[in-house]
């Protein structure tokens, strides 16, 4: 079974986002409401006619993450905003049984207490079935003005996490800033700064079942490993194998085959989850391999060993996220 840890919902109805933008501007309109056949036809000619093309069974699902836009709008209303996204993942996952798992959006702001996140991600994970959470680093949007993931103002939504047993991936928003590029810089750069604030704590002492999944591959992490290694040494921190790759892993959202060889060279296999983020941030067909840049499973499969292979595409995931169904394996086309 193959499941892609790594799937947004961004070919949702354009009209949830018309009424996303008229909220931030102060409009009090009632949110859309989209029948099934709405939310099929958004489905099925993309993320479901991806999977089967690709053979992915099933994708773990969230909200479209650009779209979160915690620096947007004031706590309240990014509740609301919150609710209706994950209400509609919970649909998708309830049309389609054994190929969508549901991970929540969290109802983030910029100066707002974490703790006030823990209703919605109960809501989703113990009324709706989901198998966790995105967290936002940086609600600021790019200007990094809140504490790090380290720091004890987080501390209640983890522990809820523990409690629930749900991992969180790290995921920002769009950026307001100018100088980083949404999914070229933002998304990367905040992949990166989330490893190094981890290196530099001591969070799982504190919380030793804590989980996340650092997405894109981790950012500039595998590139970098030596660096950290010896900051970790110069920090007087136990080795990275020891301090963090027991709570850390990384997906496969790297879109060429050198870099999924370096992060499958430079991590255990055992902290890689496959991912594709199809529909995400890169579309299109790289001219150089006459493939499309976001179809992962060739390039692990390239790189991995078989025994290696049923860790990265199943095995981790379960392990990671231990509310996922078991559902029979639904049939897909061979992929090519």
């Amino acid at each position: 079974m193959i499941i892609d840890c790594h799937g947004h919902y961004t070919t949702a109805p354009r009209e949830l986002h018309d009424w996303r933008a008229q909220q931030i501007d102060g409009g009090t309109a009632s949110p859309p409401v989209f029948s099934d056949d709405v939310l099929r036809e958004t489905i099925e000619p993309n993320q479901l006619r991806r999977q089967t093309e690709r053979g992915i069974d099933l994708t773990i699902f969230s909200p479209r993450a650009a779209s979160m836009g915690h620096h947007l709008a004031p706590a309240a209303e990014n509740e609301r905003w919150s609710r209706l996204c994950n209400d509609l993942v919970h649909r998708v996952a309830r049309l389609y049984p054994g190929r969508f798992a549901g991970v929540c959006q969290l109802p983030q702001a910029p100066g707002a207490d974490p703790a006030d996140c823990v209703p919605e991600l109960r809501r989703c994970v113990e009324e709706l079935g989901f198998v966790g959470c995105n967290l936002n680093p940086d609600p600021s949007g790019g200007d990094w003005a809140g504490p790090p993931l380290t720091d004890r103002t987080w501390y209640p939504l983890y522990e809820a996490m523990v409690e629930l047993d749900v991992p969180a991936m790290i995921h920002v928003s769009s950026s307001d800033n100018p100088n980083a590029h949404t999914t070229g810089a933002h998304y990367l750069n905040a992949d990166t700064a989330v490893f190094m604030q981890l290196l530099a704590g001591d969070l799982f002492e504190d919380f030793p079942s804590l989980r996340f999944v650092i997405p894109h591959g981790g950012g500039a992490v595998p590139y970098h490993w030596g660096r950290f290694r010896g900051l970790a040494q110069n920090l007087g921190r136990p080795p990275l194998a020891e301090h963090l790759l027991g709570n850390v892993f990384f997906d496969t959202c790297v879109y060429h085959q050198p870099g999924i060889d370096l992060l499958t060279r430079v991590l255990p296999a055992g902290n890689i989850l496959f991912a594709s983020e199809t529909f995400g941030a890169v579309d299109g067909t790289d001219p150089e391999s006459g493939h499309a840049y976001d179809d992962t499973r060739r390039y692990v499969e390239a790189a991995l060993a078989p025994a290696q292979l049923e860790r990265v595409f199943e095995g981790n995931a379960r392990s990671v996220y231990p509310r996922l169904p078991v559902p029979q394996p639904v049939r897909t086309k061979e992929h090519r």
